[in-house]
């Protein structure tokens, strides 16, 4: 096994609040333990391109608190291909990394995955995605950020929603995964959610209505995960054809939900997972992602991690449903 010298960091996909916090902790943490630490820019384009650059400590100084990327970001076609993790490889070896730390969601791992079967490198991934739909981590990095980014948000149109006598359908993102919408739903007192994990039709929209708009409350609030199919456009369109009484709006929260400062919860839990990555360095673990569980670091093999069956509690729903009486 080749003795790892110097560690190579970067981020890939769409961007979440405390990439940076985990940009500091790898670096700050490699470099105590005697590493040398390289930064990639612009995800895996810039492993294609060798946007490669030496850190130190005083590069990732005064980050922990800001939001976005300072490597950038990318969801590289190139690197899909073979030709382009060939030239990535050629780069990494022109640099003489030993290893590669990847912050990103479920496609950038699967690169990381892909990646270390096919050149045997040892790579380390770290959960940065909003969405929380990695598979054995309770939280993802950004995940809390987007959360209080969407309650103070719903909070907001709340205010315009009671004064109008108004149905708001908003739209939050999440992917494939309902934790956003489920649980910004429950934060901010919204009468229903429509989430991949529950099947909505109609009838049950009906059931939202009747539960939402009463003679003390005339109106309603309705979170719901995005879908290129069945988005808030989608049952906002179906609501005004069903229910033509009703004054129905839409808000796409967009990428709103991507920027800011990260909340104290997300810092924590970069810094224990960047932290926790060269741990998993020294100890000579390979192609694992970092997470946090019951409050205990813990690796989890990055082929896990990718499921896409991550559990949801549907107590969750319960919860919501006998709140929005």
């Amino acid at each position: 096994m080749v003795k790892i010298k110097t560690i190579g960091i970067l981020t890939s996909g769409g961007d979440a609040p405390g990439m940076n916090a985990a940009i500091r902790a790898v670096t700050r943490a490699g470099i105590y333990n005697g590493f040398h630490i390289k930064a990639i820019y612009r995800g895996y384009d810039g492993l294609i391109n060798n946007e490669i650059k030496s850190f130190t400590t005083e590069n990732v100084s005064g980050i922990i608190g800001t939001g976005g990327t300072m490597l950038k970001t990318a969801r590289s076609k190139d690197f899909m291909t073979a030709e382009g993790r060939q030239k990535a490889f050629e780069n990494i070896q022109k640099q003489e990394i030993d290893a590669l730390v990847v912050i990103g969601g479920n496609g950038s791992l699967t690169g990381a995955m892909e990646f270390a079967r096919e050149y045997d490198i040892c790579c380390i991934g770290l959960p940065g995605t909003i969405d929380n739909d990695l598979y054995g981590t309770d939280n993802t990095i950004g995940y809390d950020t987007t959360m209080n980014t969407i309650v103070e948000c719903v909070d907001r149109i709340r205010d315009t929603a009671q004064s109008h006598e108004r149905i708001f359908f908003i739209e939050v993102m999440g992917r494939d995964a309902g934790f956003l919408a489920q649980n910004s739903a429950i934060a901010s007192g919204a009468e229903a959610a429509i989430i991949p994990e529950d099947s909505t039709d109609v009838d049950q929209l009906a059931q939202f209505m009747e539960r939402g708009i009463r003679k003390s409350k005339k109106s309603c609030i309705v979170i719901v995960s995005e879908s290129p199919k069945c988005g808030a456009l989608y049952y906002a369109d179906r609501v005004k054809k069903e229910f033509p009484e009703y004054d129905v709006r839409v808000s796409i929260l967009g990428h709103l939900q991507r920027g800011g400062r990260p909340t104290a919860r997300d810092r924590i839990l970069a810094s224990r997972t960047g932290v926790g990555a060269i741990e998993a360095i020294l100890q000579g673990q390979r192609n694992i992602m970092v997470g946090v569980r019951n409050n205990e670091v813990v690796y989890v093999p990055l082929s896990e991690a990718i499921r896409s069956d991550k559990p949801f509690d549907r107590k969750l729903i319960k919860v919501l449903n006998e709140l929005s009486i």
